[in-house]
């Protein structure tokens, strides 16, 4: 099934609220009656109702208009219920509740405030703000996942050639988040994006971990971050299926990996492709989305409690759809995790 069919369909079996606090900016209201009409989430929009449906009626959006649930951060009956919630959350780094009223004028605080009290499933924004200032609320209120201590990032990358990935549809991280990870840090990273293939795109895993070396090809310390990373997760995780330290054309092309990498688990076939840098990720998923003209959808944010997901600020209606659809999928399927956990205490 085509990728943007595949994630709305998933998205519409289990619709959740979701906040898209610039709620002024053109593509993102345009976006939001997309999702409204084809039922891929509820949406909530942030700002003054009467100036938000006024922008949504001069842009013919009707369903904008009539469905779209409008928070008035200025006048809004659980105001003070969100300043108690972000008072008892950082009252240790010196906010009260004067701090944390002005905190809540800004959209993308009220917006991961509204997550944390359990009113909205997640957030999508970046249209018109950077990265730091759309994930910033989201490290501070909703923070991690049990048994989760790094945030990072994960991009979809659609390639039109199908011989790659599963179908053509492969997972890069991180891209966007941790500059240099550790070799912790990166097996942590290695887990995260398997369990993001599983429950957002419904993926076996097949992980590769990059370098510029395969199977000790080459001896570097950069190349031991990466092999012992790769370690820590077979240790941990002996089902998943990950092989390391490898090339790029040994990790995605089986007859490089027959010469290279004879007893590679992933024979060549990688799916999930996890860098050993911030750095190498950007540079790389960059090439693939200019040079093979791929689809990127992301930065994906994983590892948060609920997700918070960022755009480009060059993205398209069609983007924040899609990403609107994901960050639905993802908030469904960590509902269920939490459920599970707990009914395993």
């Amino acid at each position: 099934m085509e990728f943007e069919k595949l994630v709305q369909k998933l998205a519409k079996q289990n619709k959740q609220r979701i906040v898209l606090p610039e709620s002024f900016e053109p593509r993102t209201l345009d976006a939001a009656d997309i999702i409204i009409r084809d039922n891929i989430a509820d949406i909530i929009l942030i700002g003054n109702p009467d100036d938000v449906r006024a922008a949504a009626k001069k842009r013919n959006l009707s369903h904008v208009v009539s469905k779209a649930t409008i928070i008035d951060p200025l006048n809004h009956p659980k105001i003070d219920e969100y300043i108690a919630l972000i008072v008892s959350l950082r009252k240790s780094k010196g906010v009260f509740e004067n701090t944390a009223r002005e905190l809540l004028k800004n959209p993308l605080y009220l917006a991961a405030t509204i997550i944390k009290a359990g009113d909205a499933d997640g957030e999508v924004a970046g249209a018109e703000n950077a990265t730091g200032d759309v994930l910033r609320p989201g490290f501070q209120l909703i923070k991690t996942s049990p048994g989760i201590s790094l945030v990072s990032s994960v991009f979809v990358i659609i390639l039109k050639d199908k011989e790659f990935g599963d179908d053509g549809i492969m997972l890069f991280a991180d891209c966007a988040v941790n500059p240099n990870p550790t070799e912790d840090e990166l097996a942590e990273i290695a887990v995260t994006t398997a369990r993001t293939a599983q429950n957002l795109l419904a993926i076996t895993p097949r992980i590769a971990m990059l370098s510029f070396s395969t199977h000790g090809s080459a001896k570097h310390k950069m190349i031991d971050k990466v092999a012992t990373a790769t370690k820590t997760v077979q240790d941990n995780y002996p089902d998943l299926l990950i092989d390391g330290e490898m090339q790029l054309d040994a990790a995605i092309i089986p007859e490089v990996c027959a010469k290279k990498a004879p007893n590679a688990r992933i024979k060549g076939n990688a799916n999930v492709l996890i860098f050993p840098s911030l750095e190498a990720g950007n540079i790389a998923y960059k090439l693939v989305q200019r040079f093979a003209h791929a689809d990127a959808y992301g930065p994906i944010i994983q590892g948060l409690a609920a997700p918070i997901n960022d755009l480009s600020r060059g993205c398209s209606v069609n983007d924040i759809v899609n990403v609107v659809a994901m960050t639905a999928i993802q908030a469904h399927k960590g509902k269920k995790e939490t459920m599970k956990n707990a009914s395993n205490i």
